[in-house]
C-alpha cells in the first residue's frame, strides 16, 4: 500500500457581513484610527450577528471547503474543530457542525489551543490520515471573538474579529493538493497567565461577581505576548524547516498568524531570503480572528495565486497557553 501522505485537497473560509471599522471603534472607546493602524495595522474587522454562532460560521467554512474539494459531507469520517469560543461547554462545537452539514458518518471532537488551534488540528488530522485511522478529515477553525471581547478595554477591543476557516485533509493519491511536509508544535504552560479568560471554567464558575468584574472577557499582557510571539514563531519555523529538510530559500510564501502588524513585521525581518511581498497578510481587513486566521489567509492565498508543483507555504501561529507551531505545505500539482 505504501506510506500514506496527508495533504490538503480543499480549503474554505467564512467571514460575517458586518464590518466594524476603526471609525466605529472611535465611537465606542477612547481611541483613534491613526492609533489603531500605527500599532496594529488593522483598519476593520468582521463581527458576527447576534444570532450567528461559532458552529454556524464553521459549518459555512466547511461547506466551502467541501465544494472546493468536490466532496460530499458523507465522505468525511472525522471532524476536528479548533475554537476558544465554543457554542457551549457541552456539547462540542464539532458535534453541532457535524449535524449542520450532514456528515452522518463522521466522528468529531474539539481542540483548544487558542490562536494556534488551526495548526494543532492540522497536525492531528495528519496523524489520523497517515496512520490509517481516517481517510478524509474535515479541519475547521471558527471563532466568535466578539462574544469574549471587552468593548470597554481599548487595549484589546480593537484587535479581535470573527470568522472561520476549513480544509479537507486526505491521503487520496490521485488528488492534487498541498502535502503536509512537516509540522511542529510547542507549549509553555508557565506563561498561561499573560493571555487568559479568567472566569467561566471550574476555577471561577460564572457568578454575579465574575460578571460584574468583567472576568469573562479576554485579558492580555500585550508587551509580554508580543515578546513571546515573535520569538516562538521564529523558532517554530526554523524547527519545522529543519524537520522537513528545507532551507528558508525553499519557501514561496509565509503565512503568519494575523495577530498584529508589528508582530508580523518583526517576524518578517527574521526571514532574510523571503521578499516582503511573499508574506501574506489579511490583518488589515479582518483583525485577529484567533484560530481561524491562518486558515482564512491560506484560503485567500490559494484563491488569489496559482501555485506550481513543488512550491511551498510556511504557516506559523502563536496563542494563549502559551501555544505555538509551524507547518510546511508543498504543492503536489498546480493548485
Amino acid at each position: 500500500m505504501g506510506t500514506l501522505k496527508a495533504k490538503i485537497i480543499g480549503t474554505g473560509s467564512y467571514l460575517p457581513k458586518r464590518v466594524l471599522s476603526n471609525q466605529d471603534l472611535e465611537k465606542i472607546v477612547e481611541t483613534t484610527d491613526d492609533w489603531i493602524v500605527t500599532r496594529t495595522g488593522m483598519k476593520e474587522r468582521r463581527i458576527a450577528r447576534e444570532d450567528e454562532f461559532t458552529s454556524d460560521m464553521g459549518a459555512d467554512a466547511a461547506r466551502a471547503a467541501l465544494d472546493d474539494a468536490g466532496m460530499s459531507a458523507e465522505e468525511i469520517d472525522f471532524i476536528l474543530v479548533a475554537t476558544m469560543t465554543p457554542d457551549y461547554m457541552c456539547p462540542s462545537t464539532s458535534c453541532l457542525i457535524q449535524k449542520a452539514i450532514g456528515a452522518t458518518k463522521a466522528a468529531s471532537m474539539d481542540v483548544g489551543a487558542a490562536c494556534t488551534g488551526f495548526l494543532y488540528v492540522l497536525a492531528t488530522a495528519k496523524a489520523f490520515v497517515e496512520t490509517g485511522l481516517a481517510k478524509n478529515v474535515l479541519v475547521i477553525a471558527s471563532e466568535k471573538l466578539s462574544s469574549i471581547t471587552d468593548y470597554q478595554d481599548r487595549a484589546t477591543c480593537v484587535l479581535f474579529g470573527d470568522g472561520a476557516s476549513a480544509c479537507i485533509v486526505s491521503a487520496a493519491k490521485e488528488r492534487k493538493g498541498l502535502e503536509l511536509s512537516g509540522i511542529t508544535l510547542g507549549c509553555d504552560g508557565g506563561q498561561a497567565d499573560i493571555l487568559v479568560i479568567p472566569a467561566g471554567g471550574c476555577r471561577q464558575p460564572a457568578s454575579n461577581e465574575t460578571v460584574e468584574n468583567r472576568q469573562h472577557y479576554v485579558k492580555m499582557e500585550g508587551k509580554e505576548v508580543f515578546k513571546h510571539a515573535v520569538r516562538r514563531m521564529e523558532s517554530a519555523c526554523k524547527e519545522c524547516l529543519e524537520l522537513a529538510e528545507l532551507q528558508e530559500q525553499d519557501i514561496s510564501w509565509l503565512i503568519p498568524h494575523q495577530a498584529n502588524i508589528r508582530i508580523i513585521d518583526a517576524m518578517a525581518k527574521r526571514f532574510k531570503h523571503l521578499p516582503p511581498d511573499r508574506i501574506f497578510k489579511t490583518v488589515h481587513k479582518y483583525g485577529n480572528t484567533s484560530a481561524s486566521s491562518v486558515g482564512i489567509a491560506l484560503d485567500e492565498l490559494l484563491k488569489q495565486e496559482s501555485l506550481q508543483k513543488g512550491e511551498r507555504i510556511l504557516l506559523t501561529a502563536f496563542g494563549g497557553g502559551l501555544t505555538w507551531g509551524a507547518a510546511v505545505l508543498t504543492s503536489t500539482g498546480d493548485v
